[in-house]
């Protein structure tokens, strides 16, 4: 009997992919929080929870939204360093429960196939 290996693993594959995208797109919202006129961007994990849900593989095209932020800067800069910052590490914390369940699901297919 052969597994399907997309369709035993879940969506954790790309619920990680999302993740290492939006880690990327927040360290370089980070990286310009002093950059005068730069627009803050971020990714919906809902939108991308929503394609799965219908059955479709989401694509690496993450559509990015610009954030409006809480309190104007006299650059227009919308960077939010605190929020930014906590944005990052929920995210992170976010892509080690997404490995985490990556991690038991080729577990459990390993003792499967070992007949354990």
């Amino acid at each position: 009997m052969a597994i399907k290996l997309d369709a035993a693993l879940g969506i954790h594959p790309q619920t990680l992919d999302f993740r290492v995208e939006r880690s990327k797109m927040l360290a370089g919202n980070l990286a310009n929080a002093e950059t005068p006129g730069y627009k803050a961007r971020d990714l919906d994990f809902k939108t991308v929870m929503t394609q799965i849900n219908a059955g479709m593989t989401p694509d690496r095209n993450y559509e990015a939204a610009y954030r409006v932020p809480y309190q104007s800067s006299s650059d227009n800069n919308t960077v939010e360093l605190g929020r930014e910052q906590a944005r990052y590490s929920q995210n992170a914390m976010d892509y080690q429960t997404s490995l985490t369940f990556l991690n038991m699901k080729i577990a459990g297919l390993k003792s499967a196939i070992e007949g354990k």
